[in-house]
């Protein structure tokens, strides 16, 4: 029964997905960053360090996907990057360190933009 539940949970998951707008799977990844974050912070805290790496290295690639979508000929592109970049480098020192202030630092981040990003999606929606 619980094996069913998940299968359920995991297809309803990728309709999700395939389904979504551009800029609701956007939306998507700012909001596993953040999920991922919490996951990883938790696990640090608990001193499972193998478990918060984990979590941590899901974030970076959710920041690299980010980067690589990113359509450079504006200038807040730029700023993102800058952002996205030094948001990856809090990750790893972060980890290492065992510095949950940087982990926090990058929360922060990403939390302002994930919020940004939904308050433009509600007024372009208003505007069309």
């Amino acid at each position: 029964m619980q094996q069913n539940a998940a299968q359920t949970a995991e297809y309803y998951r990728r309709q999700q997905i395939l389904t979504a707008t551009p800029e609701q799977l956007t939306l998507m990844l700012y909001n596993g960053a953040l999920k991922f974050i919490n996951e990883g912070t938790k696990a640090m805290k608990e001193k499972d360090y193998e478990e918060s790496n984990k979590k941590f290295i899901r974030v970076q690639n959710i920041l690299s996907e980010l980067q690589a979508t990113l359509k450079m000929e504006y200038e807040i592109s730029e700023n993102l990057n800058a952002l996205y970049d030094y948001s990856k480098r809090c990750l790893v020192e972060g980890n290492i360190n065992d510095d949950l202030e940087k982990i926090e630092e990058v929360k922060e981040i990403i939390t302002e933009i994930r919020n940004a990003w939904h308050e433009a999606m509600k007024i372009a929606k208003k505007a069309r």
